[in-house]
Formats: structure tokens, sequence, C-alpha cells
């Protein structure tokens, strides 16, 4: 897998069938390793490990239902409340971040309602605050920590 622009971490990988496919702590099995698998892993250990964010509150591969249609955002970190905190959808590194993944991310927060995006190819990464009362966007030059 190519490098990112992520910090490193000792992750589990192993072969099945001539497939590689990684251990993934969060949903505690073996998942098939894609590139955009290879980013999704690197950022949960990024929450994880650089912003504390707590492993019970991070979801992968969650399902969400958005105009009678099944799709599955990448990352959802939720508040200690339970709600939605930070919504990242996660592009393999080869897929430049156009505005349609920004509208992609957007979309599935109309579902979500989280105050935070983030969009990443793992080598560039894009987070973003909103403020509903006021409907303003501001881009962060970090993420945002958890609290």
């Amino acid at each position: 897998m190519v490098t990112l622009n992520l910090p490193d971490f000792d992750c589990k990988t192993k072969q099945v069938d001539g497939k590689p496919y990684i251990f993934d702590l969060l949903r505690r099995k073996y998942v098939r390793l894609s590139p955009e698998e290879w980013v999704r892993q690197h950022i949960v250990n990024l929450l994880l490990t650089h912003y504390s964010y707590p492993k019970a509150l991070i979801r992968t591969e969650g399902g969400l239902t958005l105009n009678m249609t099944q799709k599955r955002t990448d990352v959802v970190a939720f508040d200690r409340q339970g709600q939605p905190f930070l919504v990242v959808e996660c592009k393999a590194p080869h897929i430049p971040l156009t505005q349609a993944v920004f509208d992609q991310v957007a979309r599935y927060n109309h579902v979500h309602n989280a105050p935070y995006l983030v969009i990443t190819n793992g080598l560039t990464h894009y987070c973003c605050g909103i403020d509903y009362t006021t409907s303003e966007v501001r881009f962060l030059d970090d993420f945002p920590a958890f609290v």
C-alpha cells in the first residue's frame, strides 16, 4: 500500500486466498484491504491515538438512508451524548478530492447533522466546521479535538 500523509501505525494484515486483509479495531475482525480501507484504518488510528477519541464512540461503515437509498458513511465519531460529532468521507489515495466529494459528505450530513466534516484521500485532508445557526462553513487547519 502507498505511504499516506497520516501517522504510521502497527496494523495487523493477512492474506486470505491471495487477497490482503487488515484487522479493523472497531469492527474487531479482518476486512478486505482496499486502497480506501487503508485510508479509513489510518484515519481511525489518527482519531484514537492523536486526538483521543474513544473507540466506543467511533463507527465505521455505518448505514444510513438518504432519499430512500441505502448509503454507508465511512467514519462517524459521536460526542459523549451520542450525537454525531464528526463525519469522515475517505477516498483511495488516487482519487482527487473534488467538489463532488464535498457534496457527498454534505449529503450524508443531512442525516447526521454533525458539526464537523472531513474528506481525505490519505494524502490530502480537508476539515470544516459548520455553524448551523448562521449556516457558515469554515475550513479548519486541523481535526477537531474530542470534547
